[in-house]
């Protein structure tokens, strides 16, 4: 799964490049979002519209950090490193995302300027649980690639500036759980394994992302080049 929908992002991206037809008045934009992302988080990205005759997408790419509850400490300690059951526990996760967006203008009901969004998303998921006076602490980390869709209402600021509402969901594909010096695949391949623990065991342990719900206020920029 995870080989096919990268392979079939590229694909897209380059046979757009190789297809488009340029004009002279492209319209780029930056800024940022801060809101909710699986957790309390921020966006920033940059945009272009009109690249092409007659292309109707506004193209986007983002770059994202979100924090998140990242799973059990006392099933991961079992799970990728011992059975001790001393120490404190302590845990924190984080999300590194990258975007890239196909925007689409619809006209719904007496809205303007609102916009549909689709297109592919790659996490990088860490989780850190550590054990005070246990002497544990250690990370578990995925990477996944998957697809978001959303929707955007801007409203506008200035003549170069609007506030942007954005809400939807991201999708991402279960992938290899990495912790300590022990992995487990979902295609059931398991390195260093402990105990008789699976995949499922781990990936019931550990919250990698997989359906995560956006709810995000921003503003941006717009300039003509």
């Amino acid at each position: 799964m995870n080989r096919i929908t990268k392979s079939f992002t590229w694909a897209y991206v380059l046979v757009f490049l190789l297809t488009v037809k340029f004009v002279e008045a492209r319209t780029y934009s930056t800024g940022g979002f801060v809101g909710y992302n699986d957790g309390p988080g921020f966006q920033i990205y940059g945009a272009i519209s009109n690249l092409a005759q007659g292309f109707p997408l506004k193209i986007r790419f983002g770059l994202g950090h979100s924090t998140m509850d990242p799973g059990s400490p006392e099933d991961a300690r079992q799970i990728f490193i011992n059975d001790a059951t001393n120490g404190t526990p302590e845990e924190k996760g984080w999300i590194w995302d990258l975007q890239l967006d196909f925007l689409y203008r619809v006209n719904w009901f007496s809205w303007q300027r609102t916009y549909i969004l689709l297109g592919p998303r790659l996490a990088y998921f860490t989780g850190n649980f550590k054990f005070v006076g246990g002497n544990e602490d250690f990370d578990v980390r995925s990477k996944q690639w998957g697809w978001g869709i959303g929707f955007e209402k801007y409203y506008k600021v200035s003549e170069k500036m609007d506030l942007v509402l954005t809400t939807g969901v991201d999708y991402f594909s279960k992938n290899i759980l990495n912790g300590h010096d022990t992995s487990y695949s979902p295609n059931g391949e398991i390195v260093n394994g402990r105990n008789d623990y699976t995949f499922k065991d781990a990936d019931k342990a550990i919250n990698q992302p997989e359906l995560v719900p956006k709810f995000m206020l921003g503003m941006t920029y717009h300039f003509t080049k």
